[in-house]
């Protein structure tokens, strides 16, 4: 591609500096090329191939299905959440050789087609429910490299902000503010399972079958161990028949009652003596049944006394599971490790960005940040090393994807000179390493 000769900017502060811009010889994102990587050794984006049916003719074709698909992935997981960057990112070096196709050699999408292909190709009735079970095939094909002992499940909602008049959008008094109330399921690896968005006024747990039924369908035939924890939202007995009819093993917060209290009525007492620095946690076990059960259920009371409180911190957790109290919360307590999932799929990816009118277009952006959280996910979970294993998806972002690199362009080769601040070449290679080793694994036996 060549590029119009525009003349250097300069600077008072030093007249030897002159500032030259190069959009399509210089990029910002050189490490999502990692990312791609990681995509081709697992089959990702492909699937779109089998799973979208393209109805498009004529000009709208020059951009296949995966390619766009790829280009609303990883520029979500770039960071660039509106189809506005694609204007830019069309000729960024980096985006073209991720879409790859024609893009290769010409531009990526333009604005105008990913906005068609966001808000009428992947809108298409027959195309969000496809969109909406994509993040469950992927995390099915790295469990075929990588086999699982356990499975636990992580449902949860959230609060994405809206600014305008949006369909479906309405405010929630416990959120305080104008919103969408979406609804998520992750699995102990962060991955995310599957997300549904709901208007903003509905109840935490209403239209769970819809997120947790489709899940638990896809691990039915496998041999493993079953979990699910949730908090007080989903303390249903319609959830908790369910789970027990798929044999899963549960720990579910309940709303403290009367009747839950009067059943530990002896540990509300006061220790005698002097209050110890360290809280003091006494847990305790008993069935119960509520009016609206079938069948009485075990409950596990925690009571937590802290020094210069003058009453104490009281939880209740209803369960199928037989280890003891103490067991069974520190269970429960490990679903705090979702919300901060949540947080940084809209720090990291940005997913709370929601902005078009229809309902049904903010569903699809949704799935689509979905994907891209999930592929950011399984690059950290899967291919980086020890030493920065700990990384977050936001430094991730900051330091591998917004590596800096010239991009030079030869006969038989395309050179990417990348930037080596942040990610040293020798990091970047163990990361490649590691990716190349998931392709050579055999998918684990059904």
């Amino acid at each position: 591609m060549g590029e119009t000769k525009k003349a250097a900017l300069r600077v008072d502060f030093d007249r030897s500096l002159k500032l030259e811009f190069h959009g399509s010889k210089v990029t910002s994102d050189a490490g999502l090329l990692a990312y791609r990587e990681l995509d081709e050794t697992l089959g990702l984006t492909t699937m779109a191939e089998d799973l979208l049916d393209d109805r498009r003719t004529g000009e709208n074709t020059q951009h296949t299905m995966t390619a766009s698909l790829r280009q609303s992935v990883f520029s979500r997981l770039a960071g660039y959440e509106d189809t506005n960057d694609a204007e830019r990112l069309c000729v960024d070096p980096t985006m073209r050789h991720v879409v790859g196709g024609r893009a290769t050699w010409r531009n990526a999408a333009s604005r105008s087609h990913m906005s068609r292909f966001e808000t009428d190709v992947l809108a298409d009735p027959s195309h969000v429910g496809a969109l909406m079970n994509l993040s469950g095939k992927w995390v099915d094909r790295v469990r075929e490299r990588k086999s699982v002992r356990e499975l636990i499940l992580d449902l949860d909602s959230s609060v994405s902000e809206t600014y305008g008049a949006q369909e479906g959008t309405a405010y929630n008094g416990h959120f305080g503010c104008t919103c969408y109330h979406p609804l998520f399921c992750f699995n102990q690896f962060g991955d995310l399972e599957r997300a549904l968005l709901r208007k903003g006024n509905v109840h935490s747990a209403d239209d769970w079958h819809s997120v947790l039924e489709p899940v638990v369908a896809r691990y039915r035939d496998a041999n493993i161990r079953l979990y699910f924890r949730g908090d007080a939202a989903f303390a249903n007995p319609d959830i908790y028949r369910f789970l027990e009819k798929e044999d899963y093993l549960y720990a579910i917060r309940l709303p403290a009652n009367q009747n839950l209290q009067c059943a530990i009525e002896h540990l509300l007492r006061r220790p005698v003596g002097r209050p110890s620095v360290a809280p003091k946690r006494i847990y305790e076990s008993f069935t119960y049944q509520a009016k609206s059960w079938d069948t009485a259920r075990r409950v596990v009371a925690k009571v937590e006394w802290h020094q210069g409180e003058l009453f104490p911190r009281v939880g209740f957790i209803v369960t199928n599971l037989t280890q003891s109290g103490e067991r069974v919360m520190k269970f429960y307590n490990g679903r705090g490790t979702a919300e901060q999932w949540i947080k940084e799929g809209k720090n990291a990816v940005k997913w709370t960005r929601l902005s078009c009118h229809d309902f049904v277009d903010n569903q699809v952006r949704l799935q689509l940040f979905a994907l891209a959280y999930n592929l950011g996910n399984f690059l950290r979970r899967l291919a980086l090393p020890p030493s920065v294993k700990h990384w977050s998806m936001t430094t991730l972002r900051e330091k591998l994807i917004k590596i800096g690199a010239k991009v030079v362009t030869h006969a038989r080769y395309i050179t990417f000179q990348m930037a080596e601040v942040a990610i040293p070449q020798r990091l970047f290679e163990v990361i490649l390493q590691r990716i190349r080793r998931l392709g050579s694994l055999m998918p684990a036996p059904t």
